[in-house]
């Protein structure tokens, strides 16, 4: 990636990553998604399993892209139940 312009491509994963000190990536393996997220691999294979993270066939180790990761992130925004929940 060249210079953080005003608009980011994964405005979400590359905050995250930022926070997190890790640099933005073309593809990510599953071990990477589980750093990511701070879970373990097996929690990433759940999610994949369960359809909550779409996991691609690609050659090598990788498994996901940027855009599947901001993806998972665009989809995780939920409210809260209720009126009294902040």
């Amino acid at each position: 990636m060249n210079e953080m312009t005003s608009q980011t491509a994964y405005p979400l994963l590359e905050r995250v990553l930022f926070e997190m000190g890790l640099p933005l990536k073309g593809i990510y393996t599953t071990k990477d998604a589980a750093k990511i997220f701070g879970v373990s691999i097996r929690t990433i294979q759940d999610w994949c399993r369960e359809g909550k993270l779409i996991p691609r066939d690609l050659p090598g180790r990788g498994r996901f892209l940027s855009a599947d990761l901001e993806e998972f992130l665009q989809r995780s925004l939920t409210r809260k139940r209720g009126p009294h929940h902040d």
